[in-house]
């Protein structure tokens, strides 16, 4: 544990935790709103927060050489997480659109029926 000062192990912590409680904050979204993207966002959050706890577990051990491996893991994590995320975020973003779309064939239905 010498390899990192205590307020960057503060950080490195408080950041995974931060991850856990965001990845939670968001389900809840999804099941509060009824959108099942948030969902996939939440998901989608998962191999970020693996490359960080590989990190954290590599320098806890000392940043030792049997445990590189896990620096491979990190990086690997960490371009799955991007692109999970990427994706998530483009459903949220396809799932918003079409619902825009909904509602405007709704409330343009509704004024004509009006008339």
């Amino acid at each position: 544990m010498h390899v990192l000062s205590i307020p960057t192990w503060i950080i490195h912590v408080s950041s995974v935790i931060e991850w856990i409680a965001a990845i939670w904050l968001i389900w809840q979204y999804g099941e509060v709103t009824g959108n099942r993207a948030w969902w996939t966002l939440s998901l989608a959050m998962l191999p970020a927060l693996v490359s960080a706890m590989c990190a954290c577990t590599w320098h806890y051990f000392e940043n030792a050489e049997s445990l590189e491996w896990l620096v491979t893991l990190q990086a690997t994590m960490t371009l799955v997480g991007n692109i999970t995320l990427w994706a998530a975020a483009a459903w949220i973003w396809r799932n918003a659109k079409s619902t825009d779309i909904v509602t405007q064939v709704t409330s343009t239905e509704g004024i004509k029926s009006k008339q």
